[in-house]
């Protein structure tokens, strides 16, 4: 099969040419050689950008999908980063769903107050001390007296 142009890259994979350009930076592709001023890529990079693309919808960070990749070699995934990804994820959708369901009963509460609102109050509680939030990790408590 014949390379593939940057321009017909970016069509098949609808990842644009400035994004191609900083994976090939990053060692994510490489491209094979020139034509013209156009760089050319190896018939297999689109299958590459997929695999890229999935490692980033499942949360992965540029320099932990560029580890499962060997230089000139089909994808080394490692197993257990997998594993552990998974774990994360699930963290992850536990805290959201409590939080979906926690704005739920706030919007729907009868209490006259949110602030009288008992789990709403438990709600607040678990914000203030890093259970739920943005950085989802609980930070260290005093010990109760």
């Amino acid at each position: 099969m014949k390379n593939l142009d940057i321009g017909e890259v970016v069509q098949r994979s609808g990842v644009p040419a400035s994004t191609l350009r900083y994976y090939e930076e990053k060692g994510l592709i490489a491209s094979t050689g020139r034509r013209g001023l156009r760089r050319q890529f190896d018939p297999g990079v689109p299958e590459r950008l997929a695999l890229i693309a999935l490692g980033r919808a499942a949360g992965f960070s540029l320099d932990e999908i560029a580890l499962m990749f060997v230089p000139q070699g089909r994808p080394r995934i490692d197993r257990q980063m997998l594993a552990a990804k998974a774990e994360e994820l699930d963290r992850t959708i536990r805290r959201l769903s409590a939080m979906r369901d926690g704005l739920r009963h706030a919007a729907a509460c009868p209490a006259p107050s949110h602030m009288e609102c008992p789990t709403f109050r438990r709600i607040l509680q678990a914000a203030a001390s890093g259970a739920i939030g943005a950085r989802g990790k609980k930070t260290p408590q005093p010990p109760r007296s």
